[in-house]
């Protein structure tokens, strides 16, 4: 498996290695998104915590 990685990483076609760099900046991409949706909600969650623990208080 190693070796294939390293196959891959030292290919000399040109063609073959954009398309791995756009396959992994796709993945790059949706990785970034998610994280992004979850912090918002995850903000939020917190937000509402930290209002209601103020409020009843």
């Amino acid at each position: 498996m190693l070796k294939k990685l390293k196959n891959i990483f030292l290919c000399q076609e040109g063609a073959t290695a954009i398309e791995y760099g756009l396959i992994i900046s796709l993945i790059v991409v949706a990785i970034a998104m998610s994280v992004s949706q979850v912090a918002g909600t995850t903000i939020e969650m917190w937000g509402f915590i930290s209002n209601t623990v103020t409020s009843s208080g």
